[in-house]
């Protein structure tokens, strides 16, 4: 400061300087903590030992579940309590064979295709050789993600190939239709599960960001209703999904990818945009069955399409996009 009192130029420039460096440090300190954790157990027999980022994602995960449980149960809503306890549920059904390595990943993905084809099945009333080829699909992407992953580039071959059950059958009347619904189903859900493979390294933190989106969502279509373009549905196809919904998965998917130190303009429209559109597609393809949900058989959710519906679409863009 001058002896007059005031601000000299180059003191008020240093100053500046001063308060930017403090401030990106200060917001560095807070983005860039250290997403490493560590488990050391010997218990008997068991010795367990492991450090990295999946420790960290294993603790954010754990911490949530106890969160939101407490709110579940300060809530008594019997449908939030189903929810939870199938999430609680889910998460190491997911999770531990991620954790186990490529392989158990690609078994994971090869059940969950098997179990997604035969709701799709039943709701798209395919002949039993489609989905007999279709549960062949199944499996074959998840292997070759895993084995030989090149190979994944001949998907759009492979759907042009199933046409050729109803052409050798001679199938005039229902022909182009079972062709085309064994071909999407190839590509939504075979070949956008094996993703889960190729996205090995980072496949639990999507699924962790895809589920928590979803709840932003839902928070952000609730939260936002009283706005009346907030209310506005995205398609007619579910009005239920909402503009204000948009918003908080789009706001959902920024904090939580932050969060966990991931985040990139592409994988935030792989997560919040996908997510949404997944719902959506999904929802066509029940419209046209005529029925509210896949199945019955996952509690508070339906079938195990209603609850994977949104990663179908996240998976393949966070390969592309991320």
């Amino acid at each position: 400061m001058s002896e007059s009192g005031g601000w000299q130029p180059a003191e008020l420039a240093e100053l500046a300087g001063w308060v930017e460096a403090a401030s990106g440090s200060s917001m560095r300190n807070v983005l860039d903590f250290d997403r490493t954790g560590r488990i050391d157990l010997d218990w008997g027999p068991i010795s367990l030992h492991l450090a990295g980022r999946a420790v960290f994602f294993l603790w954010v995960t754990l911490a949530l579940l106890a969160i939101s449980g407490i709110a579940v149960l300060v809530s008594r809503k019997r449908e939030l309590i189903t929810r939870w306890t199938t999430w609680a549920l889910i998460v190491p059904v997911v999770g531990l064979p991620i954790w186990s390595g490529r392989g158990a990943t690609a078994a994971l993905a090869a059940v969950l295709a098997v179990l997604a084809v035969l709701e799709y099945a039943r709701l798209a009333r395919l002949a039993r050789i489609d989905v007999a080829l279709l549960l062949v699909l199944a499996i074959a992407y998840p292997l070759l993600a895993w084995l030989a992953p090149d190979l994944l580039e001949l998907a759009p071959l492979a759907a042009l190939l199933c046409a050729l059950p109803p052409v050798l059958s001679g199938d005039v009347e229902g022909g182009i239709r079972r062709a085309a619904f064994t071909a999407f189903g190839s590509i939504w859900i075979c070949w956008s599960l094996a993703h889960l493979v190729v996205l090995w390294d980072d496949a639990f933190l999507v699924c962790f960001a895809a589920a928590a989106t979803d709840v932003a969502a839902w928070c952000g279509g609730r939260g936002l209703r009283r706005f009346g373009w907030a209310r506005r549905p995205l398609s007619p196809l579910s009005p239920n999904k909402t503009v204000g919904g948009l918003v908080g998965a789009v706001v959902g998917a920024v904090l939580v990818l932050t969060l966990l130190g991931t985040v990139t303009p592409g994988l935030v429209v792989a997560v919040a945009l996908g997510g949404v559109l997944g719902d959506l597609l999904e929802s066509m393809v029940k419209r046209q069955a005529g029925v509210k949900d896949a199945g019955a058989w996952l509690p508070g959710f339906g079938g195990l399409l209603d609850r994977v519906d949104s990663l179908l679409l996240i998976l393949p863009l966070a390969a592309v996009l991320s």
